[in-house]
């Protein structure tokens, strides 16, 4: 069983910068940042491997490439997302999610490829 819990949400301005935190328990082989904002179905916004040697394999969602960056400490066991250059439409709620089998990595920002999850962490970008 993998306990997945978010941190670090927050209201920010246009072209602030936020940094997500999620503390893991439990082994993963791939963890990974999502996001659902009022009246959309939830999406990929990255991915990382985590697996038995930890990093590599990142993908990212083309609306936040070369603003965000997701990112693992082993030694915390924690997640981390780095957002920059925020706009308003990253407004959302944030979750973490985690799957403890392989996955392809067409698969990596799949919201069903995914079986632990957060409660999520709210962002909002005031324009």
């Amino acid at each position: 069983q993998v306990q997945l819990v978010e941190s670090g949400g927050g209201s920010v301005q246009t072209g602030g910068s936020l940094r997500l935190s999620c503390a893991a328990s439990g082994y993963t082989y791939r963890m990974g940042w999502f996001r659902q904002a009022p009246g959309k179905k939830r999406e990929g916004v990255a991915s990382i491997r985590t697996g038995n040697t930890g990093g590599g394999g990142t993908y990212y969602a083309a609306a936040v490439q070369g603003r965000f960056t997701i990112s693992r400490d082993n030694a915390k066991n924690t997640l981390y997302l780095e957002m920059n250059s925020l706009k308003p439409e990253d407004t959302a709620m944030y979750y973490c999610a985690g799957t403890t089998a392989p996955i392809m990595a067409a698969q990596a920002l799949a919201v069903g490829a995914y079986n632990y999850w957060g409660q999520g962490t709210q962002v909002t970008v005031s324009s």
